[in-house]
């Protein structure tokens, strides 16, 4: 009889602990900024926060890099998950690209990568606190239209903010689209498929060339 009366209890939270997992695993199905024990990391020339720049092959990039007057038209923020580099970025749609596929997409997988200066302000919890908020943009539209909004973000945005809002540390100073070098075509092309005759002029931006360029950050790795 005793067995019997505590049969029941064991047999309900056993049942309970079941749906309680199921749930979990159908709500929140591998988040890609926590979950599992890390596993080692192999690669100790990168770090968290680590900023890395590209040169991108589509006619947009190259818009970008000849207004910027940069070789630099696409960046991403690296991040270690669970032992492993990835790079955040703001393309079609905003994801964890794993670093190795990052680096094969530009152009003859060169890059470089910044780090801040005063390595010191990325604490463990500053660094998380990036991470959590980099969730809000995961999944989100690319925005090829530059607009200062959230609710689709391009890459140097993407970056920006996350320094900004998350480490509250200023990579650079905003600009507007008039500041960059307009006048040539292949950048009058871009704008005219983009905008029409109504050329946001005024609009606040942030270049891949601006956080390149950002007097906080220093260069660790260059393979240009």
């Amino acid at each position: 009889m005793k067995n019997k009366k505590y049969l029941f209890p064991i047999i309900t939270f056993f049942l309970s602990f079941g749906c309680a997992l199921f749930v979990a695993i159908k709500v929140f199905p591998n988040n890609p900024f926590t979950g599992n024990a890390p596993e080692k990391t192999t690669t100790s020339k990168f770090k968290d926060g680590d900023v890395i720049f590209q040169t991108s092959e589509s006619k947009q990039c190259e818009a970008v890099r000849i207004a910027t007057n940069s070789k630099f038209s696409h960046c991403g923020i690296i991040y270690d998950i669970h032992g492993k580099w990835f790079v955040f970025e703001a393309v079609q749609p905003v994801k964890l690209t794993p670093l190795e596929d990052w680096i094969k997409h530009g152009r003859d997988s060169k890059y470089v990568v910044k780090r801040l200066k005063n390595e010191n302000i990325l604490k463990p919890q500053v660094l998380q606190k990036m991470k959590d908020y980099s969730q809000q943009f995961d999944g989100k539209e690319y925005d090829a239209y530059f607009e200062w909004k959230d609710n689709r973000i391009y890459c140097s945005e993407l970056i920006w903010k996350i320094y900004k809002n998350a480490a509250g540390i200023q990579l650079s100073k905003l600009r507007e689209l008039k500041d960059f070098n307009l006048t040539d075509p292949r950048v009058q092309k871009i704008l005219k498929e983009r905008y029409g005759n109504e050329i946001p002029l005024e609009e606040k931006v942030v270049a891949p060339s601006d956080l390149a360029d950002s007097n906080l950050l220093k260069t660790v790795v260059d393979t240009y």
